[in-house]
């Protein structure tokens, strides 16, 4: 129920209740999660949730999901909205999970976790590996 939707706004073969959904999530039954995340550490660390009070309410089912899956991507935006690196040596924020991260998908480029920080896979179209470089505080490797 990661869209908000109740189960009759969804048609009834696209959904697994939530009993369902779970064991297969703690029974190692999902091969990747995609997630979204406010922060990512060189180490693989991942921060998607803030401290109540803040724009977002809280870290739902992503530590289970973090858990119990084989591989985490994570999209989300390269520096947030003060220009500031969100890939960062280590995370500020509260974590969701201790070393998860596999790849990052950015609007800058992807990089995949490495022994010893982030290693570049492919740059953005039109974006330089020097931009990006210097885009990220995390340390990046070769």
């Amino acid at each position: 129920n990661a869209g908000k939707q109740t189960i009759t706004e969804l048609p009834e073969t696209s959904y697994f209740d939530s009993s369902t959904s779970f064991g297969m999530i703690r029974g190692g039954k999902i091969a990747a999660a995609i997630l979204g995340a406010m922060e990512v550490a060189e180490n693989g660390d991942l921060a998607n949730w803030m401290i109540p009070g803040k724009l977002v309410k809280g870290m739902g089912g992503a530590m289970d999901l973090v858990a119990g899956v084989g591989r985490v991507v994570v999209v989300m935006d390269h520096t947030n909205k003060h220009g500031e690196s969100k890939l960062l040596k280590s995370c500020t924020l509260p974590l969701t999970g201790k070393g998860v991260v596999d790849r990052v998908i950015t609007n800058l480029g992807v990089l995949d976790v490495v022994e010893g920080g982030l290693k570049i896979v492919e740059c953005a179209e039109g974006v330089t590996e020097d931009e990006l470089r210097a885009a990220t505080e995390a340390t990046i490797v070769n």
